[in-house]
Formats: C-alpha cells, structure tokens, sequence
C-alpha cells in the first residue's frame, strides 16, 4: 500500500520536483509581478462591479442575456479574490504552505477560472438560441436562467474540489506534475482537455452565428438596395467574433497548453520558466471581459459612466425610457417574421443595441 502524504508541507513536494518557485520569486521581479496583479485585480474589482450594478439598476437589462453577463462579471469578480489570496500565497510563500491552504489557492483559482469560462460558453449558446429563431432575446424564463447560473457555480465548485476530493498525487508522488506539485499529471491533462474542447465549441457556435447572420444579410441584399448599416453589420460581428475568440485564445490557450505539456510529463519543455506569465494572461482575460461584454454596449457604458459620475440624468434617462413602447423592449415573439429579420441585420432593434457588436457574446 501506498504511503499518503497528507501532513508534509509544501516544501516536501516542491523539492521533489525541483521546482524553482522560491528562488526565482525574489526582489524586482516579485514586485514587478505584484504591483501588476494588484493593478489589474482592483479594475477587476471596480470594473466587473459596475457590470452588476448596471444590470440592476436598469430595466433595460432584465433580460436572460444581462443576468448571464451579470454573472459571468460575478465570476470575475471572484476571479480577482482568487488572484489576490495567490498574490499572498505564492513565491517563497508557497514552499511554507500546507497542503490544505496550497488545495485552496489552486482551488479558488481552478473554480474562478472555470465559473468564467463556463458561462462564456451558456451566453454563446443563448446568442445562438436566440439569433436562429430571430430575436434579440432567448425565451428563457428567469426560472431556467436562475437554474443556469447555480448550475454554471456547481460545476465550477466541484472542478476546483475535484482535486481535494482525491484525484490528487498525495498517495502517489511518482504520478505528480511539476507545475502543481500535488496534482495529478492524468488530472491536469483532463482539465486542459475539457478546457480546450469548451474553446473548440465556442469557436463552432460563434461561426454558425456569422455565417447565418451574414446569409440573411446577403437575402436581404438581394431584395432590396441596402443602406451603409446592413452592408457594415457582418463587419461588425466579424470583428466582436474575432475580440472574443482573441482574447481568449491569447489569454488562455498559452496556459492550458503547459498544463497539458506538464500533464504528459514533458521534461524538456522549460514550463518552470513561463507558468507565472501564462498566469498573468488568465487574469487578463478576467480584465478583458467586462470591455468586451459591456462597454461595446451604449447602453449598458452609458449606465455605468452615469453611475461614475453621479450626475443627476438618472432621472430624466428614466422618464426617456418609460415612453418607451413595450413591443420595442423585446417583445420580438409579436413581431412578423420579415421585421425581425431586418432589426437582426439592422440591430436596430431593442434600442442602441445590434448583434453585431453590441452586447454581443
């Protein structure tokens, strides 16, 4: 039998695997790696706050598509407390940590990341669900996205415990990675995996979206003359299409693909060398994703810079929107079909927002 390791510390496991964390952690570098965590962590506090407050604070946003963005900004949000607990955790810290405190930095980091990405994925299928039925906003009831939102939570929890719960290398140190020195090598592989494959479905879904907005537009074209706006649309959401898959292959795909390389036991890859960049690009991606999501949105920056600002156009912005019809507030299932179809190639339906770069995922 096997004998477990559960009351050594982490400099047990980190001399086992000669990793270098203490020793390259040190004077300027470590400041300059801090200062910047902690920079990019507050914007990630002030930034993915505004998002949620926004969503609340405006009618207009009470929509299945809002709440998915309110919390993929809530997933962030403890994204930048999972980045804070590793700031004071990390260096020549890790070496002094128990193997529990170490299972909650990895923890909160694995669930925060996986909330993110997870949910990333549900808006792009409620975009997909609601552009092919033609409407600027799924039929989900609240009900079905509460159900959503605790179901994206669930899972992100139970992958960043699925480790504590025993698929770990505590009982087995001749299986553990280098990068996470009690993690299992066929554990890291299987997290990267279903990470990258979460990446090809979104890649297949925000195609499937082009391609059908762009083939109603050149419908449309057909029949009609075409103003400036319906010829520049597929522009648009080429362009919010490649922000987002941009961003997340650069922010995201470096660190899954040393996860992988780590996980198959590849020696000679260097992957002590680059892991805290690679980490700094996943916080990153944690930034990005409020400028991609929200301040694309006239609507939902115009809530937040009057927020920011406290100036008194709350009320008048109020008064604007209560003279608003209410078949214009999304009631798209009234609507005849060909309608729909030019507010979809337009976006001008719903008021400032358009699918091709408004509050698109």
């Amino acid at each position: 039998m096997n004998e477990c390791y559960y009351d050594k510390r982490m400099d047990f496991f980190y001399n086992r695997t000669k990793a270098d964390t203490a020793d390259e952690w040190r004077g300027p570098q470590l400041i300059g790696v801090l200062c910047f965590g902690t920079f990019f962590c507050l914007f990630i506090f002030i930034s993915n706050s505004l998002v949620i407050a926004a969503v609340v604070k405006n009618k207009r946003f009470h929509f299945p598509f809002y709440y998915l963005l309110a919390n993929l900004a809530a997933a962030d949000f403890f994204a930048g407390i999972a980045y804070v607990f590793l700031m004071f955790n990390t260096g020549p810290v890790s070496k002094t940590l128990t193997v529990n405190r170490w299972f909650l930095r990895q923890g909160l980091l694995d669930t925060s990341l996986t909330a993110s990405l997870v949910n990333l994925l549900v808006i792009a299928v409620e975009r997909h669900m609601s552009i092919m039925r033609m409407k600027i906003h799924s039929n989900l009831t609240k009900k079905r996205v509460t159900f959503l939102i605790i179901s994206i939570w669930a899972i992100a929890i139970f992958m960043g415990a699925v480790p504590t719960l025993g698929w770990n290398c505590l009982c087995d140190i001749t299986v553990c990675s280098s990068l996470a020195p009690i993690y299992s090598r066929s554990y890291l592989v299987f997290w990267s995996v279903l990470n990258l494959v979460v990446f090809f479905i979104m890649v297949v879904v925000y195609i499937r979206i082009y391609m059908y907005v762009q083939r109603k537009t050149n419908v449309l074209s057909s029949h009609t003359s075409g103003s400036i706006s319906r010829r520049r649309t597929p522009v648009k959401l080429m362009k919010t299409v490649m922000t987002v898959l941009g961003a997340f292959v650069v922010c995201w795909t470096p660190g899954l693909v040393v996860l992988l390389l780590d996980g198959l036991n590849c020696t000679d890859c260097g992957i002590q060398h680059v892991k805290r960049w690679f980490l700094l690009l996943a916080l990153l991606n944690s930034v990005m994703n409020p400028i991609i999501y929200s301040y694309k949105d006239d609507e939902m920056w115009a809530t937040m810079k009057r927020m920011i600002c406290c100036s008194s156009e709350d009320r008048s912005q109020d008064r604007r929107s209560s003279r608003i019809p209410s078949t214009v507030l999304c009631r798209s299932t009234d609507i005849s079909g060909h309608y729909i179809e030019d507010g979809i190639i337009q976006g001008t339906i719903c008021g400032k927002g358009d699918l091709g770069d408004k509050g698109n995922s």
